[in-house]
C-alpha cells in the first residue's frame, strides 16, 4: 500500500483529514494526477493497485475511510467499477464512491448518497473538484454548522 500526503498548506482543504482509498493501476495515466488533486483538497490518500485488496481494505475498516475512488479503465472498465460499488454496498460500507472511466459518456452527480459518482476520463481539475465536493457534501455541511 502506498500512502500519499500533500505538503501544500495554501490549497482550499475541502476534505481536510478525510481518508481516501484509491484503487488504480499505478502505471495508469491519471493515477498520479488524481492522487495529487485529492491530496491538494486535504484528503489523505491510501493507494491500492489491486481491486480486491482495495475492497478488502475498505471492508476491514469501513468507518476509517470517507471516500472510495476507482480508476476503472485498467481494472476491467466501468462494469468492474459498478461491481466494486455493489460489493461495497453489499458489505454495508456506506462511504461515497467515485468511479472514473473513459466509458462514462455523461458525468453523474447523483443525489442518492448510495449511488456512485461517475466521472469521465481523462479527468479535468474542475470535474475532480466537483466530484470530490459532491461526495463529501454531507461532511461539508456539518463543518459549516
Amino acid at each position: 500500500m502506498q500512502i500519499f500526503r500533500a505538503d501544500s498548506h495554501e490549497a482550499e482543504l475541502v476534505g481536510w483529514g478525510v481518508r481516501v482509498l484509491m484503487v488504480s493501476d499505478p502505471r495508469a495515466t491519471g493515477t498520479e494526477s488524481v492522487m495529487r488533486r485529492v491530496s491538494g483538497f486535504g484528503g489523505l490518500v491510501d493507494h491500492q493497485d489491486e481491486l480486491y485488496a482495495g475492497l478488502g481494505a475498505m471492508m476491514d475498516d469501513p468507518a476509517g475511510y470517507g471516500l472510495f475512488i476507482m480508476l476503472c479503465d485498467e481494472l476491467g472498465g466501468l462494469e468492474a467499477g459498478h461491481k466494486a460499488h455493489a460489493l461495497l454496498r453489499g458489505s454495508n460500507c456506506t462511504a461515497p464512491v467515485i468511479l472514473i472511466s473513459t466509458e462514462v459518456s455523461e458525468q453523474s452527480f447523483p443525489e442518492d448518497r448510495g449511488a456512485p459518482i461517475l466521472l469521465r476520463s481523462p479527468l479535468s481539475a474542475v470535474s475532480m473538484r466537483v466530484g470530490f465536493e459532491h461526495a463529501l457534501r454531507e461532511r461539508m455541511i456539518w463543518q459549516a454548522a
